[in-house]
């Protein structure tokens, strides 16, 4: 899922065995970004983000994945990415998503899967330029 930079992120995709998508409304927020996502990529989606530095292979591979599920990683009980959305609950989300509001509301409103993913990951934001 590419939005800002697109083109110069793509670029760094090249070579590489993967779907790009474009969310050309993403100046909107998150929640255009994600629905763009939700709506181009067919079957069950994991949603992390890019700036959980020490978030790696490790985590995602305790996410169950199952087109029933959704479940998300937890860091010592805090909710966090990555984030399974089976393909099940794919359409009814995207009906939620709009500018900045993500799938929080979603999550809150269904039964999520909590995996604890504490021991080798914080699961920490880091935002900067």
């Amino acid at each position: 899922m590419l939005g800002a930079a697109s083109d110069e992120a793509r670029s760094l995709l090249d070579g590489l065995d993967a779907t790009v998508v474009v969310a050309d409304d993403w100046a909107d927020g998150m929640g255009a970004s994600l629905k763009a996502g939700l709506t181009e990529i067919e079957g069950d989606v994991l949603i992390t983000l890019v700036d959980l530095p020490d978030v790696g292979a490790d985590v995602v591979a305790r996410i169950p994945a199952s087109g029933s599920t959704l479940a998300r990683a937890t860091y010592d009980g805090r909710p966090g990415h990555p984030v399974f959305i089976g393909a099940e609950h794919k359409d009814a989300l995207a009906t939620t998503l709009h500018g900045d509001v993500g799938a929080r509301a979603y999550l809150d409103a269904h039964h999520v899967l909590g995996v604890e993913c504490g021991d080798p990951a914080t699961g920490r934001d880091v935002d900067s330029r």
